[in-house]
């Protein structure tokens, strides 16, 4: 049974393919490259800043992505893992949130063990039919493209905590 949003208490995150297109650029000398969404950083700001955590999971190690992380203040940051279901359990272990507690979003077929044990599953619009047949809720939009931001307001509008969150700019 599929945990309510409103009883989401972290929100973990692929990487490639959900926080970016799924693009991977290197330069010359190998240094990789990615861009981020600034409207899902936004959203991972206001998920932080009502309560829910948010963490990454993810199989690439990445400086770029550590450097995203630093600048949003996300601390919780599981790189270079394969086993993604294994990483949630260990997440929910470390952090005394229960699974059915915690949303994954995924993009790929690597995600679905950890998205499967999850108490809620996103994806985004891009993601194949596979992953998308598994997900608890599919973004409208494509993964770097503002996808997490559509799932942090989901979060925050079933909490009932959207209107106060946009309220801070109102003023």
């Amino acid at each position: 049974m599929t945990t309510p949003l409103a009883d989401i208490r972290l929100l973990l995150l692929d990487v490639d393919g959900v926080l970016t297109d799924g693009s991977i650029t290197y330069t010359d000398t190998g240094e990789q490259i990615k861009s981020f969404n600034v409207k899902d950083g936004l959203g991972i700001r206001l998920l932080m800043a009502a309560g829910v955590e948010v963490g990454i999971v993810t199989a690439r190690i990445s400086g770029a992505l550590r450097h995203r992380c630093d600048n949003l203040g996300i601390t919780l940051v599981v790189d270079g893992t394969k086993d993604k279901a294994k990483a949630l359990e260990s997440i929910s272990a470390s952090t005394q949130i229960n699974t059915a507690h915690i949303a994954f979003m995924g993009d790929d077929l690597i995600d679905l063990p950890a998205m499967t044990r999850a108490g809620f599953a996103f994806t985004v619009a891009d993601a194949p039919a596979e992953v998308k047949t598994r997900a608890d809720m599919i973004t409208d939009l494509p993964g770097g493209k503002g996808a997490v931001r559509q799932a942090c307001e989901a979060i925050l509008k079933a909490k009932g905590l959207w209107e106060k969150s946009v309220s801070r700019f109102l003023s």
